[in-house]
């Protein structure tokens, strides 16, 4: 009892001693945006696409769609599913820090060294370590206009200047895509990185070999070249280029990848870059510990042998295009053509408009005006009947 009393007289005491008020009021003035650093000061957070859980709270629907953040519809790799057991086991214990078996078995099958091997928490985390390793305020990064927002969140984050290259107008071939001549006349001696989306998110716009192998050969050596390949594994075409093969004759070269897509393990959050072996040592060297779990490790170095889950899912994504291409020219809807696992379409000046009936009917897209295109909505490519149905909902909110 005594002790009871002893306690709430100890808190009483701080709670009106003259001493604390006085620090909490100082404390509680204090303008922590002066304590920030500049860059950070100019940076909005980036938004994901909208949660199934959130939408279904908020305006009561049910049965949702969401076709807003490319991720997989045929779901995880099996095999992955299955390799997730083991690590289940060890849940107390650290992850191996060094990745030592998903970086050997990404060696063997790009034919690299694991040396040259950087494992990231998703390819975001690749994109962080490179420009936390690169940049500072002294220095700058390029990127093009309609390209992948992480890029300029990352440069701005280092105190860095972004410098955004003006991509190809609408009515160029390329349209919305990347001007490598553009991005080249932005390179000073204060360059230390370019990024480059093939395909870039969220156009679906790519680069074909020659191009990007000459723009290579225009940059200097000192400019470290960034390709973001998220996509990689669902492109057919036959002149885009496999950039791990270049790494030897590019030594400045940096190609990014994900098992999030295709692979389907986007809640994982497992990613890598491949790159000369002094890059990757650098790039390690700030690379945080255990940044890589177990189970991601796990699920990673057994999907890399799910031959049938890469083959089903560039088969679904192919034939979805085509489904939304034959739309788009049925409806007179205009569109970005793409080669990744989703399509940005031109909805007119009422987009956000859009974005909205269709959430009220239960299907998630994503609004992009924060990439420059105000009027396109970036849809996923689902199966059949999930494409079909998100068609239908467009078709009859167009026609209202």
């Amino acid at each position: 009892m005594f002790a009871d009393k002893a306690i709430d007289f100890y808190y009483s005491y701080l709670r009106y001693s003259p001493l604390i008020k006085w620090i909490h009021n100082m404390t509680a003035s204090i303008d922590f945006q002066t304590l920030a650093v500049n860059g950070v000061l100019g940076l909005h957070p980036y938004q994901p696409g909208k949660p199934i859980e959130e939408l279904e709270r908020e305006l009561g629907v049910s049965d949702t769609l969401k076709l807003a953040s490319n991720e997989n519809p045929l779901g995880a790799s099996s095999q992955a599913l299955i390799a997730l057991q083991d690590p289940l086991q060890t849940l107390h214990l650290y992850p191996d820090g060094s990745g030592f078996a998903l970086k050997n078995k990404l060696a063997t099958t790009l034919t690299l060294e694991p040396e040259q091997i950087t494992l990231g928490n998703g390819s975001n985390d690749v994109l962080d370590l490179i420009a936390r390793c690169f940049l500072d305020n002294t220095s700058n990064a390029i990127f093009s206009q309609h390209a992948f927002a992480v890029y300029h969140i990352v440069t701005q984050a280092t105190g860095a200047e972004s410098r955004v290259a003006t991509a190809y107008s609408a009515d160029h071939p390329s349209a919305y895509g990347h001007d490598l001549e553009a991005m080249l006349n932005l390179i000073d001696a204060q360059t230390r990185i370019i990024f480059i989306a093939n395909p870039n998110n969220p156009t679906g716009t790519w680069l074909k070999a020659a191009e990007l192998e000459s723009f290579l050969q225009r940059v200097p050596p000192e400019t470290i070249v960034v390709i973001d390949e998220a996509y990689f594994e669902y492109v057919s075409e036959e002149k885009y280029p496999d950039t791990t093969k270049w790494l030897e004759r590019f030594h400045n070269l940096i190609v990014t990848r994900t098992f999030s897509k295709i692979y389907g393990l986007a809640a994982l959050r497992v990613g890598y870059c491949v790159s000369h072996a002094e890059i990757a040592d650098l790039l390690n060297r700030v690379r945080q510990p255990f940044n890589v779990n177990s189970l991601a490790l796990a699920a990673a170095t057994a999907a890399l042998d799910d031959r049938e889950q890469v083959v089903m899912s560039s088969e679904i994504n192919r034939d979805g295009l085509a489904q939304w291409e034959k739309a788009c020219a049925d409806h007179d809807w205009n569109y970005i053509p793409s080669i990744g696992n989703f399509i940005c379409v031109n909805v007119g000046p009422d987009a956000m408009d859009v974005y909205d009936a269709l959430l009220h009917k239960g299907i998630i897209v994503r609004p992009v005006a924060n990439y420059e295109l105000p009027h396109h909505l970036r849809i996923t490519i689902g199966k059949k009947e999930q494409n079909q149905r998100c068609i239908e909902a467009l078709e009859q909110i167009l026609n209202d």
